[in-house]
């Protein structure tokens, strides 16, 4: 009996989205930039669900001489920071080498508008979301939901939100009011790991 396909693993260059979308532009620039990246991660938590994908949100230490650090969100979402002086593009080509052998049974993607990155994790059997792309698809993602969420009985609250288990809701809400924050400098209650190692997540 042929073993069951994985889901698939979207892995995405968190930093270049943020630079690619007006909205979040916006948002880094009247706001903060961890205001942008948690926004992202809330965009990226239902179209994680609602398309059944694993998905790594990686952003790079921005030269923040402290170690990796990784956080999983829920069962299917996990948000990773590189370490010191590592980029998110270094970062995510060594996770598609070491998934190279796995590839014709696993279907990885990853979403960035660097053409040059596009290049490589295509030359190791990944498939890869421009920017642009990967907002489109976020949007349909949402507005599905909307309609779902619009056709179920009424309830309060958020419908992503509710529909999280009680742990991953607290650290998306830490992650809200900045209480969970890797890149700030204060203490984190993010679970620390060298990436470096050649980890299989």
């Amino acid at each position: 009996m042929p073993r069951k396909k994985p889901p698939s693993l979207l892995l995405v260059d968190g930093y270049n989205i943020i630079g690619s979308w007006a909205d979040l532009i916006q948002l880094k620039d009247a706001v903060s930039l961890e205001a942008a990246r948690r926004q992202l991660i809330e965009d990226l938590l239902g179209f994680s669900a609602s398309r059944n994908y694993r998905t790594e949100v990686v952003f790079d230490a921005h030269y923040q001489r402290r170690p990796s650090a990784r956080e999983t969100l829920t069962s299917y979402f996990t948000v990773a920071y590189t370490d010191y002086l590592q980029t998110a593009d270094t970062y995510i080509e060594a996770r598609c080498a070491r998934l190279r052998p796995e590839m014709h049974r696993q279907h990885v993607i990853v979403a960035t508008s660097d053409r040059s990155h596009q290049q490589t994790v295509l030359g190791f059997g990944a498939s890869w979301l421009s920017a642009q792309q990967l907002q489109t698809e976020v949007t349909l993602a949402a507005t599905q939901m909307q309609r779902q969420r619009q056709k179920s009985a009424p309830s309060s609250g958020r419908f992503l939100f509710k529909r999280l288990d009680p742990s991953a809701q607290k650290k998306l809400s830490d992650m809200r009011l900045g209480l969970d924050d890797p890149a700030a400098p204060k203490k984190s209650t993010i679970s620390k790991s060298n990436l470096a190692k050649g980890e299989h997540f």
